[in-house]
Parts: C-alpha cells; structure tokens; sequence
C-alpha cells in the first residue's frame, strides 16, 4: 500500500547543530506508526516540520504521492495534519466550542458569529468520538485527560487525515489511557494514520503496526511491531544493550531515618504512618488518587496537615513550609518540572543551586560565584546532563535532562530524605536507566529515598519496600524484592 505521507531526506539545523540528517520516513492510511527515540534524537523536529512549525534545510515532504510544503500549522491542518501536542494548547477561558473552530467559526450574514452551527459542528465532531462533553463547557473546567480527546476532537474538525500524537499518554491514568486506545482504534477503522510518540515502549507495542527508531538525528530503521522485540527497540534507541534497567537492590539498610505517624489531611489522606530506613527506596504505590503525592507535598511541608507527628534522626520535626524542610534536609522533587520544579529561562547554574544558595554565601553575605560555577559544573558532569553547559537556559534542554537537573538541584541541597515524584515521567529509556542508577547511588550514600510513581515496574523494579495506598489510605507495605504485580494491585484496589 503506498503511504499517505511520506517524507525524505529531511535535515534541519538550528544555530549550526545538525539536529536531523537525511531522516526518510513515512506512514501509511489506517495504521498506527510509532516513532521513538532518546530525548534528543529529532522526534519533536521532525513532527514540527511535517506540522508547519519549522521549515526543512533539505527535503521533501509527500502527502499522497504529490509534493506539499507547509508555510505554518494552519497550512498543514487544512492539508490534513494535526499535531496533538504533549503540551496542551487549548484556550482555558474558551468554550470548547470556540477552542475546536478557533479562527475558523461559522459567520451568518452579519459576519458574526453563527452559534448555532458552531455548537452543531461541535456536537457532530463529538458524537464520531463517543465523547458525552457539552460544546458550552469551558476548557478550564476539564481535566488533563479529557483536554487531551478534545485536542484530539480539534484534529478531527479539519478532516484529519494524518494526527501526530506526542507522548499522549504521560498525564492519564490506566483507565484513560485505555480509552485513548479505543479512540486511536476508532480513528485507524476510519483510514485515518496515526503518528505515534511516546517512551513508553509497553504501550508503542500494545498500539503500534510500525515502530521507526530515530537516533542523534539519522533514521536507525523501521520495523514491523509483530517481528521485533522490546530489547531490539532499546539498543536501536541508545545503541548500545542495556544490561539492567534497575540497579541491584540494597544489601545493608539502616536504621530508621525517618518516620511518619498518623499523618492526617483531610479528605485527601487518614492515619497515614510508615518508617523510611537510612540507605533505602521505598516505594509509593497506589492508583491515580490514592493520595501518594498529597503525602508527599504535605510531608514536604507544601500542603498544611490536621493531624500527625513526624521525626527525622529520632527527633519531632514540624515543616511549616518547603523553606524549612529543606532547611531540615527533606526534599521534594515534583511531578510537575515545568511548572514547579524548575525555572526554565533561567540557566542551568541557577537552576542547580536555587534550593540551596545558603551553601554560597560568604561572611559578608556575598554569594560566591567561583564555588557556585565549580558546583555546579560537577553536577552537570555527574549527572551526564547533555549538552554540558551550565549557563544553558533550562527551556532548552530535553525532558530528560531537564529531568536531571532538577535532581541535581536537590542534590545540591544535600538532602537526608529525598522524595521523588514521578522522576522518569516522559524521559527516554536511556535517561531512565540513568536516573534509577543515580537515585540507587544516592541511597547507598545513605540518603533515604522515596519513589512515587505510576509505572508500576518502576516501583517493583527500584524499591527495596513498597508502601501501598488506596483511596488516601496506607493498605500494605511489601517487601520489594517479593512483591509481585498482582500483590501490590490487590491492596491498591482492595
């Protein structure tokens, strides 16, 4: 069958780096085409480019056999293109309505507005989805999830023949994501091709007809799903095996670092009590809800508690805000690195030593810039951020070592107990691997550390205990190197 679009030999460099070279690649009508790759490789380049967003050095790009060249996004949407962006971009003071026909609604006579065919137009988009939404509705009212099937609604009224879905997944829940895959069935039934981008390689299997694998810029090869493997799509990824995901687990826990004692928030947690050990993972476990980060953000100080009692080196420890659980050497890493984590048109140095300036004030209150530049030129060099450039702003860097220099900004803060939320949440499997080498690193340093996440491999992977929650409520801890799948799900739904 020949493809509905095609591109080949696209190069692009921004600034004399040569971000994509030659790359070919093409997908064909009612198939999903997974495109994957380390942070870095060109996957956001090469679908800005097919999108309108940048123009090509070199290349060509091919919408059913004919030659196309796309001025902007909207050039590319009229041509049957749509780009589900990672990062949504609905309007949140817009109906619904007015964000799917934005700069394309209906007019009557007047050139007014004409409501009723745009809520009609609406309505018909919605009811090819199954989606049960009012077009009324403002985009501030729904959730992350149903923002995501709107902005796929919104491909959709331009009678998309080609969306590009960029890690679609990485903000929803079990339950979302599986309507996700009925919508991508419904759309693929239709003839519609989907381009597919994410890191997790468990759902590209689950979904993709094709995976295509990009590498520093060249097009390592493409694949049919049925005939390879996820350990081949890993050493097509980074170029090399990756022995582990997960470091070996703890041999010499400690004692009680820090214990938490019926840590009350209502009505988000109840009676919430468990030790962390010096040298240790323990795992946060539980199902979207469960009230995991709500202890985190409450243990960090962030969220004020009803009732309960904490201690940290055999002493009672009250954080009145995250300024004095650092102070006190508890950190907190959020889930939410863009918006919370870190500041992203400042450079990397900034960024590194923003929790803990205190280390660089001399006598005369001065901060002392040569041990800051050394500082931080050494955490960029351990934690293997790319490129190595510590006055780089951090809106330039990828997700993966975005991701890392906000764990060597809490590192830099020389914490006692690190909490991690979501750490390899949109990080390639390479970053992955290295950031579960490093938080191993840390604990064997003798640091207590705390992993959320709703990856649940990761959890059984890293942890050496996993503290189970259901509906804000501690239900088990389990021995991390016994837990099973099916274990730690029975006390997360039970």
């Amino acid at each position: 069958m020949a493809p509905i679009l095609e591109v080949k030999n696209i190069s692009k460099s921004f600034a004399g780096n040569h971000v994509l070279e030659e790359v070919s690649f093409s997908v064909e009508a009612g198939k999903v085409h997974a495109l994957v790759g380390e942070n870095g490789a060109g996957k956001s380049t090469l679908m800005n480019i097919i999108g309108g967003i940048h123009q090509p050095n070199a290349g060509q790009i091919f919408l059913d056999g004919q030659p196309v060249a796309f001025a902007s996004p909207l050039d590319a949407m009229k041509s049957g293109i749509s780009l589900v962006h990672q990062e949504l971009s609905l309007a949140p003071n817009m109906n619904l309505a007015q964000n799917i026909f934005l700069r394309r609604e209906p007019a009557n006579a007047l050139g007014l507005i004409d409501w009723k065919k745009l809520y009609a137009g609406t309505w018909a988009i919605f009811d090819r989805l199954g989606l049960d939404l009012d077009p009324k509705t403002l985009a501030s009212k729904l959730s992350v999830s149903v923002q995501q099937v709107v902005e796929i609604a919104k491909a959709l009224s331009f009678d998309a023949r080609v969306i590009i879905m960029d890690e679609p997944t990485s903000a929803l829940s079990e339950k979302e994501i599986e309507r996700l895959y009925g919508i991508v069935d419904d759309l693929t039934s239709r003839g519609i091709a989907i381009v597919f981008i994410s890191h997790k390689l468990d759902e590209v299997f689950h979904v993709a007809d094709q995976i295509s694998v990009l590498r520093d810029g060249h097009m390592v090869g493409t694949v049919n799903t049925p005939e390879t493997t996820r350990d081949a799509i890993i050493q097509m990824m980074v170029g090399r095996e990756l022995d582990a995901m997960y470091p070996p687990k703890s041999s010499a826990v400690g004692d009680t670092l820090f214990a938490v004692e019926g840590l009350t928030r209502s009505p988000y947690f109840e009676d919430v009590s468990f030790a962390l050990r010096k040298g240790e993972i323990l795992g946060f476990a539980g199902l979207v809800g469960a009230g995991r980060t709500e202890v985190a953000r409450a243990i960090f100080g962030a969220d004020k508690i009803d009732a309960g009692n904490l201690t940290l080196d055999g002493k009672t420890v009250t954080f009145s805000s995250p300024r004095t659980a650092i102070a006190q050497g508890v950190c907190y890493l959020t889930e939410d690195r863009k918006t919370l984590g870190l500041f992203l048109k400042m450079p990397l140095r900034a960024n590194i030593t923003s929790a803990s300036l205190w280390r660089f004030v001399s006598g005369l209150g001065v901060l002392r810039e040569r041990k800051i530049k050394a500082e931080t030129r050494r955490y960029v060099a351990e934690m293997e951020i790319r490129p190595p450039n510590d006055e780089l702003l951090a809106i330039n860097l990828s997700g993966g070592n975005q991701q890392k220099t906000l764990l060597a900004k809490w590192l830099c803060a020389q914490p006692k107990v690190l909490i991690v939320d979501e750490p390899t949440r949109g990080v390639d499997v390479g970053a992955k691997a290295k950031i579960h080498a490093d938080l191993r690193k840390m604990a064997e340093a003798g640091i207590g550390v705390i992993v959320i996440s709703s990856e649940l491999p990761e959890v059984l992977g890293l942890s050496d205990r996993i503290a189970v929650f259901r509906e804000g409520r501690l239900t088990a801890v389990l021995d991390g190197e016994q837990a099973s799948q099916e274990e730690v799900m029975h006390y997360a739904t039970r």
